[in-house]
């Protein structure tokens, strides 16, 4: 089996089109954004409706909350009315301003606007993620 070094769970794992995603994308938020390792987390287990579910990348802002959820998908899965979906719906128990959603092609940001589920999509993460 081929593995890949996730330095968030500090282990190999499974070298999957869908992780070698995540793995670009920790290492884009690290190196190109700025983000310590130490303000992120992958696999991010929550529970919703008593079933366990698992973010892909949670970032956490300075005050140790979740900040930013970061939904991956392999490549050849387009990101559609579904996966936002599922960061909405993963939104109401994380409660994060931000969310990237990203299949290694495209990547797009969303901004909750209010207390309620009304999102503006952003070019870019904002400086306060950061």
């Amino acid at each position: 089996m081929d593995t890949i070094f996730d330095p968030l769970r500090k282990m190999d794992v499974a070298r999957t089109p869908e992780e070698e995603v995540r793995q670009s994308v920790i290492s884009w938020l690290n190196a190109e954004k700025g983000i310590p390792l130490v303000m992120m987390a992958s696999e991010y287990a929550f529970h919703f409706n008593s079933m366990t579910y698992r973010a892909d990348i949670v970032v956490f802002g300075r005050d140790a909350r979740p900040l930013m959820l970061v939904e991956c998908k392999a490549p050849s899965v387009r990101l559609d009315r579904k996966v936002i979906e599922q960061g909405v719906r993963y939104n109401r128990v994380l409660n994060v301003r931000y969310m990237l959603f990203t299949n290694g092609v495209n990547m797009y940001f969303c901004e909750r606007t209010g207390d309620g589920p009304e999102y503006r999509f952003l070019s870019d993460i904002p400086d306060i993620v950061i």
